[in-house]
């Protein structure tokens, strides 16, 4: 059985998608099945995995459409043998598509409920808005997965993505619960990240994983080069987060 995990934040510039792309391909080098998710219509998890957004048949709005099957909504990664569900911009127009559809928050749950045996791992890129992609990414996962980046304003609206998660989880998706906190462009020389993180931890009773991501200058190159940081650089300071925070998880997880 795999562990599905939704990456969310509804606040942008966290490095949610930079976490999404660099986990899921830290997972698949420790020799696990991985399967990613690109539920953000602006498409940087497919685009950040080496696929061409704007040369694509089948996406993750077909598929929540019912225009295609989740086999045919797949194509390959930069990652060898790890799979993505890639996103473009017509995924934006898919919440009005939605409107008066029976069961709309189970639509792609039930499409993963057929493969997701096949995989160990399945990680899903949430859009920075708490829309109903987001819900349906919170109703297909076991676990949310929290970005934050060490700055002034890290909590704010983390109250409400937690109620969020709650309301799913009593309304939706029962088995739901939050894994962890991440903190994302963690700088060692500042008091500022450090007082970021106390305070998180003094005011959040939720887990918090001891792997700190750093600001990284490959980081954020790897990108624009459609690779994830271990195979942009293998020897750079974000890969070795992104190998630890993925041991963490599979830790966590018992895999």
């Amino acid at each position: 059985m795999s562990r599905i995990i939704a990456i969310a934040n509804q606040k942008g510039g966290v490095g949610k998608t930079t976490t999404a792309i660099n986990l899921s391909s830290c997972l698949a080098e420790a020799g696990k099945k991985v399967l990613t998710i690109d539920m953000d219509p602006q498409g940087n998890m497919t685009s950040g995995l080496g696929v061409d957004k704007n040369d694509l048949e089948n996406t993750v709005y077909e598929l929540i459409l019912d225009e295609c099957s989740i086999k045919e909504s797949m194509t390959g990664t930069a990652v060898e043998g790890m799979k993505i569900i890639p996103a473009n911009v017509n995924l934006a127009g898919a919440e009005i598509e939605l409107l008066g559809i029976n069961e709309k928050e189970y639509i792609l749950k039930n499409a993963v409920d057929y493969i997701r045996d096949d995989y160990d791992f399945i990680l899903i890129d949430c859009p920075p808005s708490l829309n109903m992609l987001t819900i349906n990414a919170m109703t297909t996962a076991d676990s949310v997965l929290v970005p934050i980046q060490c700055e002034y304003y890290a909590l704010e609206g983390l109250s409400q993505l937690i109620h969020t998660i709650d309301l799913v989880q009593q309304r939706l998706n029962p088995r739901l619960v939050i894994d962890g906190v991440v903190f994302t462009m963690y700088d060692v020389r500042t008091n500022l990240s450090n007082q970021v993180v106390e305070n998180v931890k003094s005011n959040l009773e939720t887990n918090i994983y001891q792997t700190l991501i750093p600001r990284n200058i490959r980081l954020a190159e790897a990108p624009s080069h459609g690779l994830p940081i271990n195979l942009y650089d293998a020897r750079s300071a974000g890969t070795e987060s992104y190998r630890l925070l993925a041991k963490e998880v599979m830790e966590r997880t018992g895999k």
